[in-house]
Formats: C-alpha cells, sequence, structure tokens
C-alpha cells in the first residue's frame, strides 16, 4: 500500500494537508491551526490495519503541533479504525455523527455494522456529537457540517465556502461514490444519495478531497458520472447488490492480503450481509458457495485479486 502526501496546486489547499491512502484506510485530511488556535484538527483515521501508519504520517504532518481534535465523517472501518490509536497518542478529542452515538458508546458490533460486514474495528471511546447543521472553525476557515445520508444513512461532508473545498468521504469520488449499504438490507437510500449529489452542484464547491483518491477539480463531472451510476442502480438494484457483494470480498483481501481459495469462500459464507444480500436477490447461483465462486472468479478475471497455487493474493 502506498501512503503519501498529495498536494493541490490551489490557494485554496493553504494550510491543509491531504494524507492520500489506498482502499484499506480512508484519505486522512490535516487541517492546520496556529497554537492560540487550540491545535489542528484531523478528519478520519483509517484503518486499524495501518494504524501505526496513520500515526506516522499525521505526526509528519503535524510537525511538533497538537493534534487537538479528530472528526469522523462516518463510521465505517476504513474511516476510523485509527481513532483508538490516536486517542492514545495525542490525547485528542473524537467527534462522531450523532446518529450512532450510544452504539459507539456501548460498541455495538451489530449497530455499528462491523459484525454484518465481517469487517475489524479497535474500540474508541467518542467526546462529542458532531452535528449536521453546525460548523467547525479551525484557523481562519469555518467548515459547515452536512449530512450525506445514502452512503451511510448517518454520514456528513464538510465545506469550507470561502475556499469552495468539500470534503465529501464517500458521497463522492471522482469516479463515482460508497456501496449504498442500507439498500443491501431493504431500506431505501438511492434517493437520499441523489439529493446528496444535488446539494454538491448546489454548493458550487471548486475542490474536492474524496474519501479515497486524490483531490479533483472537475466537480460538475464527476457529480455527472455518479448520477449516471447511480441511475443504473436505480433500474437495476440486482446490479447493485452484486457489486456491493464484489466490494465486501475485496476489502476482505485487502484486510487480510492473501487468503487460500476455501478460506475466502468460508468467510463469505459467514459474513452475515452477504448471505442476507444473496437472498434478497434471488439466491443467484443456486447456492452461496457457488455464488462465491463467481465473484471471486470475477474478481480474478478483472485483476483485482491474483491466484496462485489455490491461495488469493490481494492486487
Amino acid at each position: 500500500m502506498q501512503n503519501h502526501f498529495a498536494s493541490a496546486q490551489s490557494p485554496a489547499f493553504a494550510g491543509l494537508t491531504v494524507l492520500e491512502r489506498g482502499w484499506l484506510s480512508s484519505n486522512n485530511v490535516v487541517l492546520h491551526a496556529g497554537p492560540d488556535d487550540g491545535g489542528a484538527v484531523l478528519i478520519d483515521s483509517g484503518h486499524v490495519r495501518h494504524a501505526a501508519q496513520t500515526l506516522a504520517l499525521v505526526e509528519r504532518a503535524l510537525a511538533g503541533t497538537a493534534l487537538h481534535c479528530l472528526i469522523n465523517t462516518h463510521l465505517h472501518s476504513d474511516h476510523c479504525g485509527g481513532n483508538a490509536s490516536l486517542q492514545r497518542r495525542f490525547a485528542c478529542q473524537v467527534l462522531i455523527p450523532p446518529g450512532q452515538w450510544d452504539a459507539v458508546c456501548r460498541w455495538d458490533e451489530a449497530a455499528l455494522s462491523y459484525r454484518s460486514t465481517g469487517q475489524q474495528c479497535e474500540r474508541f471511546v467518542p467526546d462529542a456529537r458532531l452535528q449536521p447543521g453546525s460548523s467547525v472553525s479551525v484557523g481562519a476557515r469555518h467548515w459547515q457540517v452536512l449530512a450525506t445520508p445514502g452512503h451511510d444513512p448517518h454520514a456528513v461532508m464538510l465545506f469550507d465556502a470561502a475556499n469552495g473545498v468539500l470534503i465529501t468521504a464517500d458521497a463522492l469520488w471522482e469516479n463515482g461514490f460508497g456501496v449504498i449499504f442500507p439498500e443491501l438490507e431493504g431500506e431505501q437510500a438511492f434517493d437520499d444519495q441523489q439529493r446528496v449529489l444535488e446539494l454538491i452542484t448546489r454548493l458550487d464547491a471548486r475542490w474536492v478531497i474524496p474519501g479515497h483518491g486524490a483531490p479533483f477539480g472537475d466537480v460538475a463531472q464527476a457529480v455527472g458520472r455518479a448520477q449516471r451510476r447511480l441511475k443504473g442502480f436505480v433500474a437495476d438494484p440486482a446490479r447493485h447488490a452484486h457489486h456491493a457483494t464484489k466490494v465486501l470480498l475485496k476489502y476482505h483481501l485487502l484486510e487480510v492480503q492473501q487468503e487460500p481459495w476455501t478460506a475466502a469462500l468460508q468467510w463469505l459464507q459467514a459474513a452475515p450481509l452477504v448471505q442476507t444480500v444473496w437472498e434478497r436477490n434471488g439466491q443467484p447461483a443456486g447456492s452461496l458457495t457457488a455464488y462465491g465462486e463467481r465473484l471471486l472468479q470475477e474478481l480474478c478475471a478483472t485483476g483485482a485479486l491474483t491466484l496462485r497455487e489455490g491461495v488469493l493474493h490481494n492486487h
């Protein structure tokens, strides 16, 4: 996995450090502030498997200054898995969207989706709720907190209107958006995602810092691509479900890096959300094992995974 400091050639990025990560860990964004402003703020903390990398990258970006606060855009494992390590190292406050406050406080892995998706996340303790409609001031910048249900019903994004910078997490990438997870369990959420894309258009942002991938400035084009993709999913929800199941399987291989073919099938059969999606979509391939084999074959065919002597390797 490559981790590096991404920079955009625009004054809008002055005072920001974007730590562009791979796909297991979300991007991290450092909002710098002077010593009289209480210290820097970090947006999202990556995956628990990369916690040591996250600490090293953040320490380098801070260059000896304090980390006052960590904000999570949402609580999927690739966005908050480094929270506990950052709390231990910096004694920083952790702010989370309010919708899952109780679930985090009692660490209900079922409610937080970690159990259903078969993913890992280290327990952390939140300090305060990050309310949609509020604002966060860091140095001279003022960030609006905006609700973005769709990919996750509790997610938020942050918008600095003065500089035209929008931190979208998984609501918008340069080429798409995150899986619409509520749809996998039978909840209507495609319309929520459409409203989020319409909101992004109204904001007229000049730059987007996505949850995955490099910052980009062609915001209108990215929204157009996302809307076309969403339209296809609305027309064929089974296509979205199939895509989502492959994403879950690929993400598992990102976590473990390599695993025997048989063990990957066992993981898939044990992941409750995978079974839910398979059942809701008519039990394709006749059995969950056969369907899992089809998914693995498709991932290998596209180069996302490589099979060597019965062992799958993340690629």
